[in-house]
């Protein structure tokens, strides 16, 4: 019997816009590309307006197919796309109030397929984003989290009706759905009533492991370009209004009112369309020479930063499974994180946990972390403990037994005990320690 040929949906352009999905998926295709043992064909389904992004990360059982322009409109605004970027700051705000009025008057609909699909010759069409398309070929569905059900305050009523079509869609049509924590999978059964045996529970790994650790000269050249002060605290996430960048700040201004302790913080992730309220409340909160918001950084630099801060803060009010938690843990930075959703799950014994919602609780929280030398020390063994059960490898090699069961191969008994775990979660993954 031939190998199973995978095509998995790479549409989304780098650089930051997707936030952590991006990265997720250069692992993911990373780590499959080392799967040489099984003789697995993986296709690569790009975007016309930058096909090649994935190559540096591709193994040699993959090859690239760039979608086709679906229109001339299409075509149009991909070949304006730097102008319209270039004025987007100044228009968009402008224009804001007019598009959602014209939005709201679409209906938001799933992509049906119009035979570009079919002609791959794939078994199986892997969607690793939010995205989905109806096809005639048995697919993998990644949905992420349902945060527009916990948040709707977070999105427009187009997004969220779009993100409910979507999403909806995907978890009925494809045969498996595919999320991060039993948390998310729980999830969606309680809101979508989908069938639990469909759904499998794969974490992932440390997005930047795919790229060059950070030697001593590029953690040298890191605090020299962004002008780092010697101690800080790290938080790498889009400026989203579920990462809680606001209370963040508000923490470490009261611990400088009120403990006289000065913390130094470095944001990076891309600016989007919370970032002017962030702004506005460093300036309230006069932060201006203890915080840093550095923008989208290159993987490798945000690996040095990892290294060269004294610990990670992750105060997101909502997550399925936090990166920066995961790529801390790699560099042997400890970490404290929220109490929500999938977090506790994941953090195990290897983060200090704190209220998000809470100021106070985020403060003591970065006081014990800051003043605690011992306390880090523990959480940076734990961190290097725990991160073994969270590996690329074992992810890749979930994902391809999954992708043999839908697409109809007969599975190993790796395949059987790998899809047995996915169903039923391991116990390590939900237990402290």
């Amino acid at each position: 019997m031939r190998s199973s040929k995978v095509a998995i949906n790479a549409q989304m352009l780098p650089g930051g816009g997707s936030g952590g999905v991006e990265q997720v998926l250069i692992g993911l295709v990373h780590a499959l590309g080392k799967l040489e043992d099984g003789g697995e064909e993986y296709i690569l389904v790009t975007h016309p307006r930058n096909p090649y992004w994935l190559r540096p990360y591709m193994g040699r059982n993959m090859r690239i197919v760039s979608r086709p322009w679906r229109n001339w409109k299409e075509r149009t605004r991909a070949a304006i796309s730097p102008f319209r970027q270039a004025i987007k700051p100044v228009v968009k705000p402008l224009a804001k109030p007019l598009l959602e009025q014209i939005r709201a008057r679409r209906r938001p609909q799933v992509v049906q397929s119009n035979g570009f699909w079919e002609s791959l010759g794939v078994d199986v069409i892997h969607f690793p984003s939010q995205s989905f398309v109806i096809s005639q070929i048995p697919s993998v569905y990644n949905p992420h989290d349902l945060q527009h059900l916990h948040f709707p305050e977070f999105f427009t009523p187009w997004q969220i009706r779009s993100r409910e079509i979507v999403y909806q869609t995907g978890c009925r049509h494809a045969e498996a759905v595919a999320v991060h924590s039993k948390w998310v999978k729980d999830d969606i059964v309680r809101h979508y009533g989908t069938e639990p045996e469909r759904i499998f529970v794969i974490p992932w790994s440390a997005p930047t492991e795919a790229y060059e650790p950070a030697s001593e000269g590029v953690l040298s050249y890191v605090r020299q370009e962004f002008g780092l002060p010697q101690t800080f605290v790290i938080y790498p996430a889009q400026t989203w209004s579920h990462k809680n960048h606001i209370r963040l700040l508000e923490a470490i201004a009261l611990l400088r009112d009120q403990r006289s302790l000065t913390v130094n913080l470095i944001c990076t992730g891309r600016k989007n369309d919370f970032w002017p309220s962030i702004a506005k409340r460093i300036r309230e909160l006069g932060l201006k020479n203890q915080v840093w918001f550095l923008g989208f950084v290159k993987p490798n630099d945000l690996r040095a930063l990892y290294r060269a801060a004294q610990f990670v803060i992750i105060p997101t009010l909502f997550e399925a499974g936090s990166a920066p938690m995961l790529e801390a843990w790699r560099e042997g930075t400890p970490v404290a994180c929220s109490t929500v959703t999938s977090l506790p799950e994941q953090a195990g014994d290897a983060a200090l946990l704190f209220e998000p919602t809470s100021v106070e609780s985020i403060a003591k929280a970065i006081y014990r972390m800051a003043t605690d030398d011992e306390l880090r020390e523990t959480l940076r063994q734990r961190g290097g403990k725990r991160i073994q059960l969270f590996t690329w490898d074992r992810t890749a090699r979930m994902y391809r037994a999954l992708y043999r069961k839908i697409g109809g191969h007969p599975p190993t008994e790796e395949d059987r005990a790998l899809l047995g775990e996915a169903m039923t979660v391991r116990t390590s993954l939900r237990e402290d320690g």
